[in-house]
């Protein structure tokens, strides 16, 4: 009796299989997670701070809005319509316009303008930081580049808003 050869015993359905069990294998090493462990741990994701600005968002009370995303500590951003994971809210500045008027004896007085407190407009600076993958062209979260200009999305319980990335700076 003659013994089978590995040639005969391979058929379709195994080929099949073979070329679903190597998708399956791409698909594991391609995945977010665990590019970004391998990110983390080739040193690739460091820190990142980034500024967002957000200019004339009407809101009943820009301050009560303020205190509760300082209370809730961070918050989910939105890049190019492609959500980024959630951030640290490191702080939020005042960006509203201001007043100044020169006096008749020279002195300089400066003044929040009160048209924006009577009308409930936000102007706003909300300091974020989370990780990021630096690459040789800036930096990277959740696979979408973050320049200075880029238009992003800040997500709360309470808010969601429009702004514009004015500042990355790499910790």
């Amino acid at each position: 009796m003659s013994r089978p050869t590995l040639l005969k015993q391979f058929t379709p359905i195994d080929g099949i299989a073979t070329i679903v069990a190597l998708i399956a294998l791409g698909g594991v090493l391609w995945s977010p997670k665990l590019s970004h462990s391998l990110a983390r741990a080739t040193g690739l994701m460091r820190p990142v701070q980034v500024s967002v600005d957000v200019r004339n968002v009407p809101t009943a009370e820009p301050n009560a809005l303020i205190e509760a995303a300082l209370a809730q500590g961070s918050t989910s951003i939105v890049i190019r319509n492609q959500p980024a994971g959630s951030l640290k809210l490191k702080g939020i500045e005042d960006l509203r316009s201001k007043l100044v008027a020169v006096q008749p004896d020279g002195s300089v007085v400066i003044a929040t303008d009160p048209n924006l407190a009577a009308n409930s407009i936000l102007d706003a600076r909300f300091i974020l930081e989370g990780d990021g993958t630096v690459s040789k062209t800036g930096v990277v979260l959740a696979g979408t580049k973050l320049k200075i200009g880029t238009p992003v999305e800040l997500e709360g319980s309470t808010y969601r808003i429009n702004g514009t990335v004015s500042g990355v700076s790499v910790q």
